[in-house]
């Protein structure tokens, strides 16, 4: 299971309590993935493709529940491995038509709804579970090792921003991309997608994205710490070198004065020595900023002789 499906699973473990919840959430997974087919007698059918059987399930008891009839089948697709897929069929008989139009499914003339209506999402609590309802139905997350990005799919760039705007009243800003035959709402900010995650119900889930967030910066930390120890081990060796050779140049440590002789000798024996441990090796014990700056001063007289 991708993460994904386990974020949709997570989601529709349970049913909002509320009626008007419950309304909300009917018309999010109906306006997100439902399709609307007009049959030769003049009968009008809705029917709803969905990869998760989970959702199926939650979608077929809303159903029911509000009175409308449905039927659920099971095909598998022809290609991504033959995954099975379920298609919730909604009755053309005039209470489940009643009920579409309830949800905000249909018009009052039986013709698509173009938005939802404002009463169906007037609550803030209704807004967050239409939206619950449309990532149940499209929506997909990736992995939390592979970076953030959620997006909610759709048939039309008037739907994607309608999910836009319901977002951002609840305070997530989500952006809008059209593409050919699709157009998303998306977002990337992972602290986007936690609170999303959360207002939707998923709180496993955004424990997991948690988790993640939490290790990436652990490790790039690590990676960190590790690229500046290597680097400052680059730059003491080369400082290193750059001393010796100027002792060597100097006629070795014997030609030096009695304080720079004695940091020479030090240097000479101890070559992958820091300026602390060689301070601590001297007799009498020097500081580490005398030990720079005699080491300091026998380079500048070796680049003064040249």
């Amino acid at each position: 299971m991708s993460f994904g499906e386990a974020v949709r699973a997570e989601m529709a473990e349970s049913l909002p309590p509320a009626a008007h919840c419950r309304l909300a959430l009917l018309a999010g997974v109906l306006r997100a993935a439902g399709r609307l087919h007009l049959h030769g007698r003049g009968e009008l059918h809705v029917d709803c493709d969905l990869a998760s059987a989970a959702v199926a399930r939650q979608l077929v008891s809303l159903l029911r529940e509000s009175g409308a009839t449905c039927e659920i089948r099971t095909y598998h697709e022809r290609r991504f491995g033959r995954r099975a897929r379920y298609q919730v069929i909604v009755g053309p008989d005039p209470r489940s038509l009643q009920v579409l139009e309830g949800a905000g499914v249909l018009g009052s003339s039986l013709a698509p709804a173009e938005r939802v209506p404002r009463r169906v999402v007037s609550r803030s609590c209704c807004r967050r579970t239409y939206l619950r309802g449309a990532f149940m139905a499209s929506g997909s997350l990736t992995d939390p090792r592979a970076g953030a990005h959620l997006e909610l799919r759709t048939s039309s760039p008037e739907s994607a921003h309608e999910l836009a705007e319901l977002a951002a009243e609840e305070g997530f800003p989500l952006t809008v991309h059209v593409g050919g035959r699709h157009a998303i709402a998306y977002a990337k900010r992972g602290d986007t997608i936690r609170d999303l995650l959360v207002a939707l119900g998923a709180h496993g889930s955004e424990l997991r994205l948690e988790e993640a967030a939490v290790l990436a910066e652990t490790r790039a930390q690590a990676n960190r710490l590790a690229n500046a120890d290597a680097g400052n081990l680059r730059r003491q060796a080369r400082a290193a070198e750059e001393q010796i050779a100027a002792i060597d140049a100097l006629g070795g440590a014997e030609a030096l004065s009695r304080g720079l002789r004695e940091v020479a000798e030090l240097r000479v024996t101890y070559p992958e020595a820091t300026l602390t441990e060689l301070a601590d090796l001297s007799s009498p014990s020097l500081t580490r900023a005398t030990v720079a700056g005699r080491l300091r001063r026998i380079v500048e007289r070796a680049d003064s002789l040249e």
